[in-house]
């Protein structure tokens, strides 16, 4: 694949953004993409509390579209393994614990959504679970002690 230049990109991806927070980690990735002519992977989380997606997930929509018509690839990350916790503080009504399969659903409910915006060839669909859920009480404890609450 041939891509772009580093500037021809970050003008692109710099259209419509008030900041790119650092600017230089994103100038190495896109130096790093070219000269291994790999394409970034870029992701966006989504949280599959509901089977629809809102209006403001068409502004970082069509920015990961953006990514793609440079070549690079969109990954949604669904929630899933967290969706099945819900809002373990009982106090956000509109995050009640959901099972696998209602998770999933509205995972795959999303991706439709979603390409309608997005390429749906260069996009792919992860879910949390995959990695989460092969952890053991032990790694998420090893994993909670690394950081503090304020981060």
């Amino acid at each position: 694949m041939m891509f772009k230049s580093v500037e021809e990109q970050l003008s692109v991806i710099k259209r419509g953004a008030v900041d790119i927070i650092p600017e230089e980690d994103l100038v190495r990735k896109l130096e790093r993409s070219i000269q291994q002519n790999k394409p970034l992977k870029i992701k966006l989380g989504c949280d599959p509390s509901k089977p629809d997606l809102h209006i403001g997930h068409a502004v970082v929509l069509r920015k990961l579209a953006q990514f793609q018509e440079l070549g690079h690839t969109a990954i949604l990350v669904i929630g899933d393994f967290t969706g099945m916790i819900g809002d373990p503080s009982g106090k956000n009504k509109t995050r009640p614990p959901l099972s696998l399969e209602e998770t999933r659903e509205n995972g795959k409910s999303y991706f439709e959504q979603a390409s309608k915006i997005l390429h749906k060839e260069k996009t792919q669909i992860k879910y949390n679970s995959d990695w989460l859920g092969k952890m053991s009480f032990a790694d998420v404890v090893k994993l909670t002690s690394k950081y503090t609450v304020a981060r």
